[in-house]
C-alpha cells in the first residue's frame, strides 16, 4: 500500500468522500437500477457499496475491532429510504475515525492481515475513487475525475495491481498505449476501459 504524508492523506480522502458524494446526490430516482461499469452492480448495488465500506470505518479503526466482530452488521442494504442521507451519515463518520488522533498510526484487523490505519485510509480512498468514475458512467454524469485523486489512485494501486484481478476485487488490467493520460492508465489498472 502506498504511503503519503498524513495531512495530505486526509485531504486526498476527505476530496474522494465529497466527489462520490457528489455523485450520489445526482442520481435521479429512476435510475437507482441502471446498470453500472461494474457488471455484477446496479447503481444502487454500487452506492450501497461503497456506504457499506465507510460503515465498517468506525468500529475497525476507532473501536479496534476485527472483522469477525462487526461480522454481518453492514451486510444487505444499508441505505434504507434515502441513499443520500444514508451515504453522508456513513462518509462524515469514516472520514472523523479517520482523523482522530493516532488514527492513521494504529493497526486495523482487516480480513486480509493487520494493516496500519494509513494504508486502509489509502486504499479506500483510491476505492471511492475509481467507484465514483463508476457512479458517474452509471448514471450519465460527466466522468472526469481530478487530477490529484487520480494521480493520488494510481500511486496507491500500483504496487499491488496485479494482484486485483486475482482477488476479484476488480476485472483484469488492460494494456493502454504509452501516451495514455493518467486517468486511462488509472482506470486500466483496474480493468475498466475509459
Amino acid at each position: 500500500m502506498g504511503e503519503h504524508r498524513p495531512d495530505t492523506l486526509l485531504d486526498q480522502h476527505a476530496k474522494a468522500l465529497e466527489l462520490f458524494g457528489a455523485y450520489v446526490r445526482r442520481v435521479a430516482d429512476g435510475q437507482w437500477d441502471d446498470p453500472t461499469p461494474c457488471t455484477e452492480w446496479t447503481v444502487r448495488e454500487l452506492v450501497n457499496h461503497v456506504t457499506g465500506e465507510q460503515l465498517w470505518i468506525p468500529p475497525l479503526v476507532t473501536e479496534g475491532r476485527t472483522v469477525e466482530e462487526v461480522g454481518d452488521a453492514f451486510s444487505g442494504d444499508v441505505l434504507g429510504a434515502d441513499p443520500g442521507a444514508a451515504w453522508g451519515l456513513a462518509a462524515a463518520a469514516a472520514h472523523a475515525a479517520f482523523t482522530a488522533p493516532g488514527a492513521l498510526e494504529r493497526t486495523v484487523a482487516l480480513s486480509y492481515g493487520p494493516t496500519r490505519g494509513s494504508a486502509y485510509c489509502s486504499e479506500l480512498t483510491a476505492d471511492c475513487v475509481v467507484h465514483a468514475w463508476d457512479l458517474a458512467r452509471g448514471i450519465g454524469a460527466d466522468d472526469r475525475l481530478p487530477d490529484g485523486l487520480v494521480e493520488f489512485s494510481i500511486k496507491e494501486v500500483m504496487p499491488y495491481a496485479d494482484t486485483l484481478a486475482a482477488s476479484g476485487a476488480y476485472a483484469a488490467a488492460l494494456d493502454v498505449s504509452a501516451g495514455a493520460d493518467a486517468q486511462t492508465r488509472l482506470l486500466a489498472l483496474v480493468g475498466r476501459a475509459g
